[in-house]
This record gives C-alpha cells, sequence and structure tokens, in this order.
C-alpha cells in the first residue's frame, strides 16, 4: 500500500492536477481511476461511493474538491462527467453500516464502485489514508485527494451529487427532519426533529445520538 501525503504551499490551496495518475502510468497502469466517499458523518442514509476514470481529453473545465464547489457547479461538472468518463457508483446501506461500522461500510461502498467500472482499472487513487482491503487493484490512499487529484476530484464530486439527491428524495417521503438541506448530517434542525419526529428506517442506529434515543 502507497500513502500520497498533501501540503498547501504559502501561496494558497493546490488545484488538483493529474501528477498522482501519471505516476501509475509511469509504473505501468493503463487505467487508473479516482474513488472516494461521501456519508460518513450523518445520521441517516448511506454511504456513497463513486470510482472515475477520467479521459485526458475531456476533463470539465473547473473539476475540482466537491466541497469547495457551489451546488450549482457541482451539478454541472455531475453531468459533465457522467456523459465524459467512466463512471461506477455504489452504496452501503444503513443495516450496514450498523453491522460492520461505518468506516469498513465505506470501504464496502468504495470496493463496489470499483468493481463496477465497465473495465477493471490497473491502479486506484483512494481519498485518505487508508485502502480498503477488498480492492483487486494495486491501490495508492492520498491524503487530502480530492484537493489534489483529479479523478478523485471527479468522484468527489459524483459522489456527493448522487448521495444529496438520494436525500432529498428521502426527504419527500419522510418529511420534517431536513435531509434535502442538511442530507441527514445532525444539524440543530434534523436533531430537533429526531426528538419530535421519532426514527426512521433510514437512520443509523449504531450512531451515538441515534442510539441514545433507543
Amino acid at each position: 500500500m502507497q500513502v500520497a501525503t498533501f501540503q498547501e504551499t504559502g501561496f494558497g490551496r493546490v488545484m488538483p492536477d493529474f501528477q498522482e495518475e501519471d505516476i501509475a502510468f509511469a509504473n505501468g497502469a493503463r487505467i487508473v481511476a479516482g474513488v472516494d466517499e461521501v456519508g460518513r458523518g450523518p445520521l441517516a442514509g448511506p454511504v456513497t461511493a463513486a470510482a472515475v476514470v477520467l479521459d485526458r481529453d475531456r476533463v470539465p473545465d473547473g473539476l475540482d474538491d466537491s466541497k469547495a464547489l457551489s451546488p450549482r457547479v457541482r451539478d454541472r461538472l455531475f453531468d459533465e462527467i457522467m456523459d465524459a468518463a467512466k463512471v461506477s457508483i455504489a452504496h452501503a446501506s444503513v443495516e450496514e453500516i450498523d453491522r460492520l461500522n461505518i468506516l469498513y461500510a465505506s470501504h464496502l461502498a468504495m470496493e463496489r464502485a470499483v468493481a463496477g467500472l465497465p473495465k477493471p482499472p490497473c491502479h486506484a487513487l483512494i481519498d485518505g489514508n487508508f485502502i480498503p482491503k477488498g480492492l483487486l487493484c494495486p491501490s495508492t490512499a492520498v491524503i487530502k485527494g480530492d484537493a489534489r487529484s483529479l479523478s478523485i476530484a471527479a468522484a468527489s464530486i459524483v459522489a456527493k451529487v448522487t448521495r444529496d439527491r438520494l436525500m432529498t428524495d428521502l426527504a419527500r417521503v419522510f418529511p420534517g427532519y431536513g435531509w434535502e438541506k442538511n442530507a441527514g448530517y445532525p444539524t440543530k434542525l434534523h436533531r430537533e426533529a429526531l426528538l419530535a419526529l421519532g426514527l426512521t428506517p433510514h437512520h443509523r442506529r449504531s450512531f451515538k445520538t441515534v442510539h441514545n434515543m433507543l
């Protein structure tokens, strides 16, 4: 397992590029996927992962870490990534989160996302410091990878937009928790709604805030 670190310069944040991808290509890889997940912190909903293989000739303008982008820009980039890249999206359910714990469930979602790509990647770039054990290809953990690697940045956008849309759909079925705005994170509105409305099947019972209500 390799771990790539990241440091910001004194002149501001470094934009993501293809440096990590080029290292993998130089070592013989032909297909390199960026992998990221979203949804570790919410009290409700699945954890969602995406794996993206970019076409270097069709990289969307403004591609960046999803956290640095507005919802409108994320939505635009999501459509462009889906049109121009090879993409796989996967989830780990609330039941799996409660059974495995959130870290292992996140890894399961990433493993599923990589396995769902049209062609198996030769190398995967994983956001963070840990490599999921079930990945079937060589991998590099890239600390702050969504701000460093364009492939991981693309995966962060796909995972974020997908999960936000999923939680907005669930908010229509379970109104009052504010999921269309907080995506299941423990905001003041969400915590107050838990006390007033109780739990739904989509709440993570292994999380302390929810578990204490049981």
